[in-house]
């Protein structure tokens, strides 16, 4: 071969490789383009992405991927990142950080429904508590500071009808002292009195004499003035004569309302009388006959306790138990 086809064949060679080399190098920067488009703009792509999958795992990982992404100088330089791709990587770190948020809000929600659940034990339908309480509505003298014996006393005796003899003198007495005491401190000493007048009995406590009169009137825990124990022991003498007469004293009282409670229906305390025309004729017979501290005043109080008359407000649970009693026929024996 001559040097001349030498030569050629050479330079043939060398041109070969570096078209080569060249062709080489378009292709690696072809490709470092293109991941360099990639890494610019990937990050574009993904909250679309996000915004189909919507849970909570993807949006925490691929806010990790995209921190780390931005951070990675292998992957793309710093100064490729745009102020559009700190946003996106911002907004999607909030994303994540409230949706780890509600997660764990979530998963504590079972506790709290179980509170709520729990703490209706104390009060397990508030729609039938408020019937309770209206089930249990007083009349309004009936208060929170009442005393608790003077509530019982609303609760069980006030305007039930009373057909005993004992009962209806006992209560006679215990309103005839309320020109000196309240009911509260009257149903106090309720039993003291009771047992100092052998139970109401009329014939017991018309037979005292002085020793025992005297004996009643030094007695502190009763508190009780003279007059008050004369005026007991003198109308316990008047109804041994009605019982002779009238059969009882039952009879006697419970005529003048035709032996039938009289049933009001006020609906406000100052729609309740002190004194009616009924309680006015009581009284007037009762002065005749020989009574004492049997005004008009008293004779209703009276009336009102032995359910001669239902004075007890609409509204109050008590009126329509008390009209039921009254409503029933006669029960006297």
């Amino acid at each position: 071969m001559s040097k001349q086809s030498v030569r050629k064949h050479y330079a043939l060679e060398k041109h070969r490789e570096k078209e080569k080399t060249r062709s080489n190098s378009n292709n690696n920067n072809n490709s470092s383009s293109t991941n360099f488009l990639l890494s610019k703009h990937w990050k574009k792509i993904y909250p679309i992405g996000l915004h189909k999958t919507g849970s909570s795992l993807s949006l925490s990982s691929l806010s990790l991927s995209l921190s780390q992404t931005s951070n990675d100088s292998s992957v793309t330089d710093s100064s490729s990142i745009t102020p559009l791709d700190q946003k996106i990587s911002l907004a999607l770190r909030l994303i994540a950080s409230t949706t780890e948020k509600r997660e764990g809000s979530t998963t504590l929600s079972p506790n709290k429904n179980v509170a709520r659940t729990i703490s209706p034990t104390h009060n397990p339908n508030p729609i039938s508590s408020s019937s309770e309480e209206e089930l249990m509505r007083r009349c309004n003298w009936i208060t929170s500071t009442s005393d608790k014996v003077y509530v019982q006393f609303h609760d069980e005796c006030w305007g039930v009808p009373v057909y005993d003899d004992h009962q209806l003198f006992e209560l006679l007495a215990l309103c005839g002292m309320l020109m000196d005491f309240n009911w509260t401190e009257i149903l106090k000493r309720r039993e003291q009195i009771r047992e100092a007048f052998g139970g109401f009995n009329a014939n017991h406590v018309a037979k005292m004499g002085e020793r025992e009169i005297e004996e009643l009137i030094s007695d502190t825990s009763l508190n009780l003035a003279e007059s008050r124990v004369r005026c007991i022991v003198d109308n316990a003498k008047c109804i041994v004569k009605i019982v002779r007469e009238f059969g009882s004293f039952s009879s006697y009282m419970w005529n003048y309302v035709n032996y039938k409670p009289i049933i009001n229906r006020f609906r406000h305390p100052r729609n309740v009388p002190l004194r009616t025309p009924k309680a006015e004729t009581i009284s007037k017979d009762l002065l005749k006959k020989g009574f004492r501290f049997v005004g008009p005043v008293i004779v209703y109080s009276f009336m009102q306790a032995a359910g001669m008359t239902i004075d007890h407000l609409v509204d109050c649970f008590r009126h329509k138990d008390c009209v039921n009693l009254a409503e029933r026929p006669w029960r006297h024996v």
